[in-house]
């Protein structure tokens, strides 16, 4: 892979990791098209950690609110959670932690027990056809997902009055797009968020908070598997690339993805769902 291939993919990844049309899919989708060679380990990490950094760097105040409360949080959960323990910002922050938490745990689980079976289904030659149609399929269906969301959803709500249930559905989209490129990880939150009656902006919001354990622990184990294989000087510079494109990227995805839905819809996004979806598959009829 060259440096400018790198970052190219930095920024597909910056920008789809956090606009809801699936950047897993969309990394699996361009070396497909444009017959790339795969990046490897070192690049998929250096493009976790650089999406990491930029929602890091986004939120570092409210991430750090969170922080600071965690005694307090661990000292009362279930109170804390059902919204039994008072209304100060150190509730506010001690509950949101908690809902987080639990919006990790589905995600979790899938990678833990079906990591391997993805990758191999996924970034495999043998494979790349079936890859390519499941995750055309699942760009589709997510799409009008969203579209029904966007019909049914009251849009009232904000995140000081998620439930632990609201948490747990999003927790659900966080795990079936971790088990399925081209679900979207952000796709499915911001769809479950909808679907509970969030408002688009605080759905959003949530989305990427809820996002950043499991970015965090993707990262983490492929920056320990990196460390103990060794780069190359070239597979350096692409991490360095690739990384750098993908923060810088995605820091400005999250700030444009905030604002444009405190004043528009989601429609946008399910329409490039289902007529990418629909490319794809007359790619595949016709290759």
């Amino acid at each position: 892979m060259e440096v400018w291939q790198a970052i190219i993919l930095g920024i597909v990844q910056g920008l789809t990791e956090f606009l809801p049309i699936s950047s897993s899919g969309h990394l699996i989708i361009f070396p497909w098209l444009l017959d790339w060679e795969s990046g490897g380990l070192a690049f998929d990490t250096s493009l976790h950690l650089g999406t990491l950094t930029a929602v890091l760097v986004y939120f570092w105040r409210d991430i750090w609110s969170m922080i600071r409360v965690i005694p307090y949080a661990l000292s009362k959960p279930l109170p804390i959670i059902k919204g039994e323990s008072g209304d100060t910002e150190r509730d506010h922050f001690a509950r949101l932690g908690l809902l987080i938490a639990i919006a990790s745990v589905p995600g979790a689980i899938v990678g833990a027990l079906f990591m391997d079976e993805i990758e191999a289904f996924f970034h495999t030659e043998e494979n790349s056809d079936r890859a390519i149609a499941v995750i055309a399929t699942m760009l589709i269906v997510v799409g009008l997902a969203m579209l029904i969301a966007e019909k049914v959803g009251s849009h009232r709500h904000d995140i000081r009055r998620m439930s632990w249930l609201d948490a747990a559905w999003v927790g659900v989209g966080q795990a079936l797009a971790a088990l399925i490129p081209g679900t979207s990880r952000s796709g499915a939150t911001l769809t479950a968020g909808l679907f509970r009656n969030l408002k688009r902006g605080e759905a959003a919001r949530f989305s990427f908070l809820a996002g950043i354990p499991l970015i965090f622990g993707a990262g983490t184990l492929g920056l320990v598997d990196t460390i103990r294989e060794g780069m190359t000087s070239a597979e350096a510079m692409n991490f360095l690339a690739g990384g750098i494109a993908a923060a810088l990227v995605g820091f400005l995805a999250i700030w444009g993805m905030l604002r444009f839905l405190q004043r528009q819809s989601t429609h946008v996004f399910v329409y490039y769902r289902i007529a990418f979806g629909l490319v794809l598959f007359g790619l595949l009829i016709w290759r």
